[in-house]
């Protein structure tokens, strides 16, 4: 069974810089990609970043691409995403989720890590 587990997510100002972590167990992890959503208060869960686990190929949602990296251990099965100049409307839950690569859906998510940004 597959578990993934997010962390890293906290308070932070406006400006600041954050890393959050998704620790994935389970099997193994070749053949898919994962990626990051977030949901904020009141809105639909939105698709964040996305990497193919093998070869590392990545996407990014137009808002946040420039300020949001998304990278992975391989060999630690560790994914990340690192974000720079935190704006308050970063402010939601940040999820992480798997899917093998032909899959058109994300059928395996984390509990979440919450992340605020004020102003």
């Amino acid at each position: 069974q597959v578990q993934l587990v997010e962390s890293g997510g906290g308070l932070a100002q406006a400006g600041d810089s954050l890393r959050l972590s998704c620790a994935a167990s389970g099997s193994y992890l070749s053949t898919y990609a994962m990626a990051w959503f977030r949901q904020a208060p009141g809105k639909e869960r939105e698709y964040v970043a996305g990497i193919m686990w093998s070869g590392g190929h990545t996407s990014y949602a137009d808002s946040v691409e420039g300020r949001f990296t998304i990278s992975r251990d391989y060999y630690k099965n560790i994914l990340y995403l690192q974000i720079i100049s935190l704006k308050p409307e970063d402010t939601a839950v940040y999820y992480c989720a798997r899917k093998t690569v032909k899959s058109s859906t994300w059928p395996e998510w984390g509990q979440g890590t919450q992340v605020t940004v004020s102003s």
